[in-house]
């Protein structure tokens, strides 16, 4: 992309306002972004940063977080991303586990290296980086000459994400190169994206999609560790100067930022595609799509940290009120899903799990160039949520794990690969369906399912029913007692102060016009739910359950 477009902006890092009020920006080309990247290689390099490193990467967002990452790529060391704000001791434990050998992080992530040593012991080196460090290497280093890019392979450890733990402790996601070749293939040629477009990411570690791209990185006003403290008119305004063209965030942020448009009457004209995930897109988001993006569409991929995309779905093919879950829409191309029973424990291969018919809810189960295929160092969680495809001959059984060295063959793991011309198959965790027409529900987390004695009850199909209620902001299905004879109940958040009994009784209402909704008699309210750092879009359902445990609740006959 440098040498395509060499003067185009590639990234653009907010620096305060004008005196006229417009927002003034710190701009590289692709040009200077290239020769940043070079010099952060040099940078690394003289630091003793070499192949295969593992490297915790925790500086600001934008340019720091891009041209590091690109660097490391080209250096072949492995950057090891983890998100702020998942609290403490998650962030450790994961610290910990991924056991990097360098620290390239801000004053602040040095600070915390010499206090939780016993997290960073494996850390060796110690690379400070300022907020303002890559603009200064890129003045200084600019004439360096062009480094060389290692060779790496497609099944080469590229990198180490950490999922969200939204429904249990994080865990880190092994990505080969081949695995992000493949994600921006899939991206571009979905979406239709086009070189010199303009991107405003709100999860910062999209941005990193962009380079390979050709699109304009608009770095957002926003703090990635507390995403639902944004201001929308500071998002809105750079949309509006930038004339961005895509941007993706979570249904939370959207809601935000489509709540003051229709305030302010705005419409986002130079949108031409807004993602949305994380979480189910609610109908009135989808709604409110066509008054907001005049020249748009609101699209909402399906995937997860291990797999993206699987599916995507748009605002003109979401089927209305519809409470047999949330369309996912058509499962992209190079991708295979199959619905299997709900089965509790590892699945060592496709032959042990048994596929469902269409219409009937099951687990989604996935695979493509995009599926990982092993969690870092953690085994265990490995064999629950990877399935071994079928069988070719001279395929190995040996399943590959990652070290600080790379791939790392160790035949004690018990799920068994089909070696590499047969699929890993990934347990998404996610019930679901495909319907007669080939399309793709989601109807929940499985571990968030609620089974009764009569029937099993699954989180979205039912929440929809009584997310149709003015007064419901976000509504949560959880259940009392063991798996199997569970007693349902809902924890709402009401929009506004309101009378709770009176506002208990309308909910009981709604939940005897359907047959899965009728059981429900319970209801507690909350003001303010527990959701994930990352999204702020998905409900900390199994915490809400203790919580409820406690409360008295209101229950309607």
């Amino acid at each position: 992309m440098a040498a395509r477009q060499p003067d185009h902006p590639a990234v653009k890092i907010p620096r305060g306002r004008t005196r006229d009020g417009h927002l003034d920006y710190l701009t590289l080309s692709f040009r200077e972004l290239d020769a940043e990247v070079d010099a952060w290689v040099a940078h690394l390099r003289d630091q003793g940063v070499r192949r295969g490193d593992r490297v915790l990467v925790m500086v600001r967002q934008g340019l720091p977080l891009i041209a590091a990452a690109f660097a490391l790529f080209k250096l072949g060391a492995v950057p090891v991303i983890i998100d702020p704000g998942m609290g403490r001791k998650n962030f450790l434990a994961c610290v910990a586990r991924s056991q990097p050998r360098v620290l390239l992080g801000i004053p602040l992530a040095q600070i915390l290296s010499h206090l939780f040593r016993s997290a960073f012991v494996t850390v060796e080196i110690r690379i400070w980086a300022s907020s303002s460090a890559t603009a200064r290497l890129s003045q200084s280093k600019i004439e360096n000459p062009k480094s060389k890019m290692v060779d790496s392979a497609a099944a080469d450890l590229a990198a180490v994400l950490f999922t969200s733990g939204s429904t249990g402790a994080p865990k880190g996601v092994c990505y080969e190169h081949g695995m992000f070749e493949a994600q921006v293939r899939l991206v571009r040629d979905t979406y239709g994206i086009q070189p010199g477009e303009v991107d405003l990411p709100m999860l910062p570690i999209f941005a990193l999609f962009n380079p390979a791209l050709g699109m304009t990185t608009i770095v957002p006003e926003l703090d990635p560790s507390r995403p639902a403290t944004v201001d929308p008119a500071k998002i809105v305004q750079a949309i509006q100067e930038q004339r961005v063209t895509n941007s993706f965030g979570s249904p939370t942020l959207w809601r935000k930022i489509f709540d003051h448009c229709l305030a302010e009457d705005i419409r986002l004209t130079s949108l031409r595609r807004v993602l949305c995930a994380g979480a189910a897109v609610p109908a009135s988001l989808w709604a409110d799509a066509w008054r907001v993006l005049p020249n748009g569409r609101l699209h909402s991929p399906y995937g997860a940290t291990e797999v993206l995309p699987v599916a995507s779905v748009a605002a003109d093919e979401v089927v209305p009120a519809s409470v047999g879950g949330s369309l996912i829409g058509r499962v992209l191309p190079d991708n295979r899903v199959k619905i299997i029973a709900l089965h509790e424990g590892p699945l060592p291969t496709l032959t042990d799990a048994r596929e469902l018919p269409l219409g009937q809810i099951g687990e989604i189960i996935v695979t493509g160039p995009t599926v990982t295929k092993a969690y870092d160092r953690l085994p265990e969680s490995t064999a629950a949520a990877k399935i071994a495809g079928e069988k070719h001959q001279g395929s190995s059984n040996k399943y590959q794990t990652y070290g600080s060295s790379g791939v790392i063959d160790t035949s004690h793991l018990t799920l068994a690969t089909s070696g590499a011309d047969a699929p890993v198959w990934h347990r998404m965790g996610d019930a679901g369906y495909l319907d007669a027409q080939g399309r793709l529900w989601f109807c929940g987390r499985i571990a968030e399912r609620v089974v009764t004695a009569q029937a099993t009850l699954h989180t979205e199909p039912c929440e929809q029913v009584f997310r149709a209620h003015e007064q419901v902001a976000r509504c949560a299905l959880i259940g009392f007692g063991e798996r199997g004879a569970q007693e349902p109940a809902l924890v709402v958040q009401p929009k506004t102060r309101t009378e709770e009994a009176v506002l208990a009784v309308e909910l009981r209402e709604l939940a005897l016009r359907h047959p899965h909704t009728a059981a429900i008699k319970r209801f507690f309210f909350h003001p303010s739910f527990p959701v994930d750092v990352r999204h702020n879009a998905k409900i900390h359902r199994l915490t809400l359950a203790r919580w409820a445990a406690k409360q008295k609740g209101h229950e309607v006959a």
